[in-house]
């Protein structure tokens, strides 16, 4: 199957060649589209890409627009040194070159901001799941540790832009989509520019019954992002979205189980009733806020003022207890910049604060069949981080871009147990930590530029992580803590129709945390020893064809990521065991993926794309691994479609084309030898957009 693909999509891609019409090199200019600079803004002001002086990504809309709208993971996994998994729909795990030994479930060690505001809360918790595709237009990730001016991460960093209305437009969109396994999602799009104020709103459903049993389902999403500018210098904009979503968790498989039903969910075991007797499953209400003052005070300053705040209801019927969580989170994070041009020089200078505090009301009772019985155990913990930093951006000539930033950290919580037994509130202090980053790129020439960084990262446990399933405080848990050196080239050629980004880094970290599982599948954490972890990340692209509106091809392109992890942990004891020199539990050492775009005319576009991950230890001694496998997945599409004056795309997908048995999200050494969580066999969705 794999070799009859393989010819077949070579044979399309010559046919393509073929059918460039003889005289193309003869058609005007203009009909040649340019191929734009990709413009980042990683810090505090925008810059190309080429220039960016450590590892960025970018996904564009015209990125997450050629991937399912159902989830982020197919396009966040196009990044080298990037695993997004999602054990069921809805149920998203997230590392940066790292293992997701810290997360069972829920992202961690990565901070996650939405527009101007944080969405990683005080706590370490960051509710990714709670957002929905239509309300974003572009995703930038800053790999390796970036707590600086971000605040406390050992991993990287995801900066992510909301959907907004374009200038002096209207805007009135609805997308429909339906697929396999009960898959069907909604969304509304509504905007309109008005001089000087603008709103976007953003209504989306989204329901599947899984492919796994007990592996449905449903958000409902409500997003809106405003924008004042209440006078020539001064805007204001405010950011509020509210999400519903709740999935259904089928727990793990044990090998055998797996290979005989992939589609079941856990059986029951002795005492412990199955997911399904105890409808397990995540119930997750949040609600988000924020607002931005901006104000160009004059050519040189400029002052930034952003408060926000947020509240979750979250409810976890699990299989021994019944979790019930309220968090409320209040931050505000606000900068001074200086901006100075001189005839070779330009100097830039920011200097701010970020503070947030999340208190967290949780309470856990028996699982009487998805109906909470009696009282297990009550705790109030606050979380209160805050940080002062300051950066400075010095270009010159401009060829050598030099970027030095520090942070000053400062991270504490205090807990009080109601039940079983009343502890008044306590106080854990972390010590004071300062955080600097220097880093510098250089133009060798207009077609080559280089660039080196070094980085500390600093990550306190959660509170996830500090009060987990166990349902205890773990007061003894350590922040994990390390250096990153890292090193890059990035190629272009002057039309920029092919790009080459190398990057090499090397990350030591200390005091890793890691998670251990009780025989009745609750989980606790540990500090245990370190990690050493080389990597190498590769990405290139290519247009084969330049973009052309006049030909029959309008462009064809190939892009490419590769990521080698040599990650080995370093004095890790396992009890007894001597760990050290294994491989890194959860991460695979090779991964590649290769997608192929091809445009044609009347808005026809075909993509395909190829993913390889190489196997993954299960076990932290790598005595269990899953099988390495291949993803291909495709989608077609009709972007010029019009009804009287309406414009329709409509497109058709398919996922998983040769139907592997793999895992989108396995269980990190599991209690009872339950790694395995199946993902969906070959599977196909469809849809439409309207542009009214």
């Amino acid at each position: 199957m794999k070799q009859i693909f393989t010819l077949a999509l070579l044979a399309f891609t010559l046919t393509g060649f073929c059918q460039v019409k003889p005289d193309a090199a003869k058609i005007k200019q203009d009909t040649t589209k340019k191929l734009e600079e990709v413009i980042i803004r990683p810090y505090f002001s925008l810059q190309p890409l080429f220039r960016a002086t450590g590892a960025v990504a970018v996904l564009d809309k015209t990125i997450l627009d050629r991937q399912p709208n159902s989830s982020l993971v197919s396009a966040v996994n196009t990044v080298p040194g990037v695993r997004m998994e999602e054990r069921s729909p809805g149920s998203y795990r997230l590392s940066i070159r790292g293992s997701l030994l810290r997360s069972p479930f829920g992202i961690r060690n990565v901070k996650i901001y939405f527009d101007e505001f944080p969405l990683t809360d005080a706590g370490g918790n960051s509710y990714l799941n709670a957002l929905d595709l239509s309300g974003i237009s572009s995703i930038q990730i800053l790999k390796g540790p970036q707590s600086s001016i971000y605040g406390a991460n050992s991993g990287g960093v995801v900066l992510i832009a909301p959907n907004t209305v374009g200038k002096d437009s209207t805007q009135i969109a609805l997308n429909l989509t339906g697929g396999s396994f009960g898959l069907f999602h909604e969304n509304l799009n509504l905007g309109k520019q008005l001089k000087n104020y603008s709103f976007s709103l953003h209504q989306s459903y989204q329901r599947s019954d899984g492919y796994r049993d007990h592996s449905a389902m449903e958000r409902k999403y409500f997003q809106l992002h405003q924008k004042w500018d209440y006078s020539p210098q001064t805007s204001l904009a405010a950011l509020l979205f509210y999400s519903d979503l709740h999935y259904e968790t089928p727990g793990g498989l044990t090998a055998d189980q797996y290979e005989q039903n992939p589609q079941a969910s856990r059986p029951a075991a002795g005492k412990i009733k199955s997911p399904v007797e105890q409808q397990a499953g995540i119930y997750s209400k949040t609600f988000y806020a924020g607002i931005t003052n901006n104000w160009q005070i004059n050519t040189q300053f400029k002052h930034v003022l952003s408060v926000f705040t947020s509240y979750t209801d979250f409810r976890n019927p699990f299989l021994t207890n019944y979790e019930h969580r309220k968090e409320f989170t209040f931050g505000i994070r606000t900068y001074v910049e200086y901006f100075k041009k001189l005839e070779d020089i330009t100097w830039r200078l920011n200097l701010g604060l970020e503070a947030a505090k999340t208190r967290s009301n949780i309470v856990n009772t028996d699982n009487n069949y998805g109906i909470p019985g009696a009282l297990q155990a009550s705790d109030k913990l606050n979380a209160l981080t805050d940080f002062s930093y300051a950066h400075l951006n010095v270009d010159i000539f401009p060829k050598l871009l030099v970027e030095l930033s520090v942070s000053g950290n400062l991270y504490r919580y205090g807990y009080e147990s109601r039940a079983p037994i009343a502890v008044p509130e306590k106080i854990k202090n972390f010590d004071f930590q300062f955080m600097p980053r220097a880093a510098l790129s250089y133009l060798l020439t207009n077609k080559l530029s280089v660039r080196a960084s070094l980085s500390r990262g600093y990550s306190p446990p959660t509170i996830a992580e500090i009060r987990a399933s166990n349902n205890l405080i773990n007061i003894d848990l350590q922040p994990e803590r390390g250096w990153n050196y890292e090193t890059g080239i990035k190629y272009q050629t002057d039309d920029r129709r092919f790009t080459l980004d190398l990057n090499g880094f090397y990350y030591h970290l200390r005091n890793a945390i890691v998670r251990r599982s009780n025989e009745d599948g609750t989980d606790y954490f540990i500090n245990a020893g370190g990690t050493k972890q080389w990597g190498l990340e590769t990405s290139f692209s290519a247009w084969l064809i330049k973009p052309n509106t006049a030909a029959t091809i309008r462009g064809l392109s190939i892009t490419n990521a590769y990521t080698l992890s040599h990650f080995k942990f370093e004095h890790y004891l396992d009890r007894t065991v001597d760990l050290s020199g294994k491989d890194l539990t959860g991460v695979p050492k090779n991964v590649i993926v290769t997608s192929i775009d091809l445009q044609l005319s009347k808005g026809f576009y075909v993509f395909l794309q190829h993913s390889y991950n190489q196997k993954i230890p299960l076990t932290d001694a790598n005595t269990v691994y899953a099988k390495g496998y291949h993803l291909i997945q495709s989608k077609v599409g009709w972007k010029e479609l019009k009804i009287a004056n309406t414009t329709i795309q409509v497109f058709a997908g398919a996922d998983n084309l040769l139907n592997q048995k793999y895992s989108l999200g396995n269980d990190l050494n599991a209690a009872s030898d339950r790694y395995f969580n199946a993902a969906a066999t070959r599977n196909f969705y469809g849809g439409l957009n309207i542009h009214f």
